[in-house]
């Protein structure tokens, strides 16, 4: 069931109980949606029973995959033109930009892929679904599901939540793809460097650990983008007002979970 009742918050008597007060509701609003996830993943083992469901998995992953494909070419491309060029314009002082292909392909394996496509899909994606949940939210259609005994988090959040989780990893290796492409026009184009060697130190510099890392990373991301957007969603108050400030919460949270477990990921499996 989703909590409806506000928690209490008592005022602060002086800066310190303040901080503490901020500290304390960080950590339970970090605790329900991790609690919302845990739900919606569990969730998953009904979900595939009915017709309904599977095909409305299908419509979010067209939604959040499909429909995102122009906007991820675009900053893909240009991402990769960005590194190859400045990355090529520094290793030519030492007459190294052959190099380029493997710095750009590096690059966006391990860390500009998943996080671009993160990005994307965190203003695209998620923005989407707060503004639709709220407004669920807002209008008591949520609340009539609970009367009929139809779980939300089930029926709403668990199609969604599947869809990201399969679609950010296709979605993070076609921005690496489409990055690498970008840095090999530049390469052609302004370095003097050959379609054939740019290539070549793509591939030989970039293993197998580089893609499962990155894969991982945009799956990790996919997830966190669903549950702040449905859980801001889930729990947003005052009509039309609250759906625009959920909206934004949703964003912003979004952005700040990818930039730090982006870190982390980075931190666990690159010592």
């Amino acid at each position: 069931m989703i909590m409806r009742e506000p928690i209490p918050r008592p005022e602060a008597r002086n800066s310190f109980q303040a901080l503490g007060r901020e500290a304390l509701h960080v950590v339970g609003e970090a605790g329900r949606c991790g609690v919302l996830c845990g739900q919606a993943l569990f969730a998953v083992r009904h979900i595939f029973r009915s017709v309904r469901m599977r095909q409305e998995i299908l419509t979010q992953m067209y939604v959040a995959g499909i429909r995102s494909i122009p906007v991820i070419t675009i900053v893909a491309v240009f991402t990769g033109m960005i590194l190859a060029l400045q990355t090529g314009l520094a290793l030519s002082r030492y007459n190294q930009e052959v190099f380029v292909g493997s710095a750009v392909m590096l690059s966006m394996l391990r860390e500009m892929g998943p996080f671009m496509t993160g990005l994307i899909l965190a203003a695209c994606v998620g923005s989407s679904m707060a503004a639709q949940l709220g407004t669920m939210m807002v209008n008591d259609e949520i609340a009539a599901l609970e009367i009929m005994s139809i779980d939300p988090v089930r029926f709403l959040m668990t199609p969604r939540l599947i869809a990201m989780l399969v679609m950010t990893p296709l979605l993070g290796f076609y921005t690496c793809m489409m990055g690498v492409l970008g840095g090999g026009v530049v390469a052609m184009t302004q370095l003097n460097v050959g379609w054939s060697q740019y290539v070549v130190n793509a591939l030989d510099f970039a293993a197998n650990k580089d893609l499962y890392v990155g894969l991982l990373k945009s799956v990790v991301f996919g997830a966190a983008i669903v549950t702040m957007a449905c859980y801001e969603g889930f729990t947003t108050e005052q009509g039309a007002v609250g759906v625009g400030m959920a909206t934004r919460r949703s964003v912003i949270s979004a952005f700040l979970l990818i930039l730090m477990l982006g870190y982390f990921i980075t931190r666990l499996f690159y010592n």
